[in-house]
């Protein structure tokens, strides 16, 4: 399979269509597969509170668009923010295991690459701060 235009295109108007104003294109065959290997369509206004991940570090490449990272400690006070703009070399980003992060989409079509380890594990609520 190859990543290409019409792929993101596809993607993306599935993001715009999803009440979540995001979507999941998996390359992984299954859900407790070892390593997570997505798309990850998103679009302006897309809620992502802020989380960590116990099991894993993960690694953001955004191939179109652009979007801000912020990194947190326990008291919800933003230690990194960093904007990831191919157009400006910032091309990505690796999460390390534990680390408190969120992200605000930027522009329409934003689409990444996202890598991480499995199996997927859905968020527990001591990981997401309030």
């Amino acid at each position: 399979m190859i990543i290409d235009e019409k792929l993101l295109d596809q993607v993306t108007a599935e993001a715009q269509a999803s009440p979540r104003l995001r979507i999941n294109y998996n390359f992984h065959e299954t859900l407790d597969a070892p390593a997570q290997r997505l798309l990850n369509a998103l679009e302006p206004g897309t809620v992502l509170p802020i989380h960590r991940h116990m099991h894993t570090a993960e690694t953001y490449v955004v191939l179109r668009g652009r979007l801000n990272v912020d990194f947190y400690n326990e008291d919800r006070q933003v230690t990194a923010h960093y904007e990831l703009d191919p157009t400006k070399g910032a091309y990505g980003v690796n999460i390390s295991r534990g680390q408190w992060h969120t992200i605000e989409v930027l522009c329409s079509g934003t689409v990444i690459f996202e890598v991480k380890d499995g199996p997927y594990m859905p968020l527990a609520p001591a990981d997401i701060l309030e």
